[in-house]
């Protein structure tokens, strides 16, 4: 452990926990309503943290392959549920394109990194893989739910659009194209936007956190820049590969659009 390194006490967590009053306070004095949500969001953090801090903690000390795979493919599970859970529009299968376009993704990617970026020694250590799966994980998790719902809200708000051309003999890929583009690019919008104003605007938490731990500014940087671009691949691949899968649910071998399978899951 660096001697830098400043050790923090439950008193100075607590401290900071105070904080969220002030969000309290907004809410409060501006009638949003949003006091619960935000206790619920506040003791849900802590509890979610403590936990996987336990876990991690077993983790790192027993170090054996099979548990960081076994824990790796749970944190893709529930990524990928996730993902699900935000969408305003559902269709059959749509679970299924979300855990296999998730799983795909960042374990590709987290595999890159580990074995031909990093290169760990052994490759499942705890230390290296879990956080850069974590990371991986979270930003592939707002793209697929980003492209899922703007796939479904471009195919209903372009219905008429989609089955004219379709009509007219078009492919089933003439007439979605444009709803999947749009879909595709709204989720890699949010990593594109981040890359752009990454160091300058913020400084992001990997970053951050080594160079609390005592590492040199240059050096986190370095570790910085290839965390960037793993999420920026891991994004773009999970995303394309949602939204090609539901584009294949939605469009028919026969090229018929198969609008009754899209329903709101409000």
């Amino acid at each position: 452990m660096s001697p830098s390194y400043i050790e923090l006490g439950p008193a100075q967590v607590a401290l900071a926990a105070l904080l969220i009053l002030v969000n309290a306070a907004i809410s409060l004095g501006l009638r949003l309503g949003m006091e619960r949500r935000l206790l619920v969001a506040a003791v849900r953090t802590v509890v979610q943290l403590a936990l996987i801090g336990l876990v991690l903690d077993w983790v790192f000390s027993v170090g054996r392959w099979e548990i960081v795979l076994g824990l790796g493919l749970v944190m893709a599970l529930v990524a990928g549920v996730a993902a699900v859970r935000r969408t305003s529009r559902r269709y059959p299968g749509i679970w299924l394109n979300s855990l296999i376009s998730m799983w795909a993704a960042s374990w590709l990617v987290a595999g890159v990194a580990v074995l031909g970026i990093v290169r760990v020694r052994p490759w499942w250590d705890p230390q290296y893989a879990i956080p850069l799966l974590g990371m991986i994980l979270g930003n592939t998790l707002n793209g697929i739910s980003l492209g899922l719902d703007r796939l479904g809200e471009e195919l209903i708000a372009r219905r008429e659009q989609v089955e004219t051309v379709l009509a007219l003999g078009g492919t089933r890929w003439e007439a979605a194209q444009r709803p999947v583009r749009q879909a595709v690019r709204t989720g890699m919008i949010p990593i594109i936007n981040s890359m752009m104003v990454v160091g300058i605007v913020s400084i992001p938490g990997m970053m951050t956190g080594q160079m609390l731990a005592g590492v040199s500014p240059l050096s986190a940087v370095k570790y910085q820049i290839v965390i960037m671009f793993l999420i920026a691949a891991a994004t773009a691949l999970g995303t394309v590969s949602v939204v090609l899968l539901g584009y294949r649910r939605l469009f028919s071998g026969r090229h018929q659009f198969l609008f009754g399978r899209l329903r709101d899951a409000r």
